[in-house]
């Protein structure tokens, strides 16, 4: 128990990827797939972080100790593995997504997007941007697809934490530049969003659509976008086929069964659960005194202020019956 009030900054999967040289070694069964563990990262009133560890089988107590988001902060970028993030010095409360208006003007990563048009870079955001990048196709549990790019350095990771089901890469860049030329071409070519909104997932891990299906409406998209890779006319870039690693935490929350949206809001009040799985930010959850399952966007915390403590409970619904 804890009366300590801590921001948080969201959740993280920070492990290595599976079967990497960092993780366990290849070939040593199912565990190979394991991944590590997303954390929710919290900030407490003196700057300090920690990491609360969001495993199978943990319990996640908490009450949302204020009204509203706050900033986040921003980031100064100075090479691809080299990066401050500067707290918000005022406090101030969020108004741009996670971010006041000063700290998402002085954003480095809010240049990206305008990077492969022309638009200028700080130095280091230029070091970082130069470094390899990876263009995937990722697809979710409800069927919604997209094209996206990660940094070689994050390359399983991003996945990892954007909850994909299945995932292939479809191109390996030489830079930033080109990887973004790729992904605008295969949007406008081949009809792939680059985004595909948080609620919406949640809402399909609710009722997943079997694996063999995504992964074979995956494998397809994936197949077309490489035929456009290959008719692009763009250099510096190689057309792949790599399938993305899922983490083992993830398979729970991906496998088809009985489950129900949390049903409380997480902006406000008290709330208790035992993780069973995640996915992303969003958990797989039983309530006590339950044996449903709920899936709980914890991506909605992010900005909040909270309370920790194993005395937070979340009510369950007083007509389990309705939920059927």
């Amino acid at each position: 128990m804890t009366d300590t009030r801590y921001l948080v900054h969201g959740v993280f999967w920070d492990g290595a990827p599976p079967g990497s040289p960092a993780g366990r070694p290849s070939g040593a069964g199912p565990a190979d797939r394991d991944g590590g563990t997303p954390v929710m990262r919290l900030q407490d009133p003196s700057g300090r972080f920690r990491e609360l560890a969001l495993d199978a089988g943990s319990r996640l107590g908490f009450s949302v100790a204020a009204v509203g988001k706050a900033c986040l902060g921003h980031h100064k970028v100075h090479g691809p593995a080299d990066r401050d993030h500067v707290l918000c010095r005022a406090q101030a409360p969020a108004v741009r997504g996670s971010q006041c208006e000063r700290c998402f003007v002085m954003d480095d990563f809010r240049l990206i997007h305008d990077f492969h048009r022309g638009g200028g870079v700080p130095q280091g955001l230029r070091a970082y941007l130069m470094q390899q990048h990876w263009l995937y196709v990722a697809t979710f549990a409800g069927g919604a697809s997209k094209v996206g790019t990660a940094s070689n350095l994050r390359k399983w990771n991003r996945l990892a934490e954007q909850g994909a089901v299945v995932a292939r890469y479809v191109a390996r860049a030489d830079d930033g530049r080109v990887v973004r030329i790729l992904e605008d071409m295969l949007t406008r070519d081949a009809g792939l969003p680059q985004q595909v909104r948080s609620a919406a997932k949640a809402a399909a891990l609710v009722a997943p659509v079997p694996g063999v299906e995504l992964d074979e409406l995956n494998r397809r998209l994936a197949g077309e976008a490489r035929a456009l890779l290959a008719r692009a006319g763009v250099e510096g870039f190689d057309v792949v086929d790599e399938r993305w690693l899922r983490p083992g935490l993830a398979d729970g929350a991906c496998r088809p069964r009985a489950r129900h949206t949390y049903p409380h809001d997480l902006g406000a009040g008290g709330h208790g659960f035992r993780i069973a799985a995640v996915s992303g930010s969003i958990a797989v959850a039983a309530l006590d005194g339950s044996e449903l399952e709920f899936v709980v966007n914890l991506g909605q915390l992010k900005a909040r202020t909270v309370e920790l403590g194993d005395h937070h409970t979340s009510e369950v619904p007083a007509v389990q019956e309705s939920l059927f």
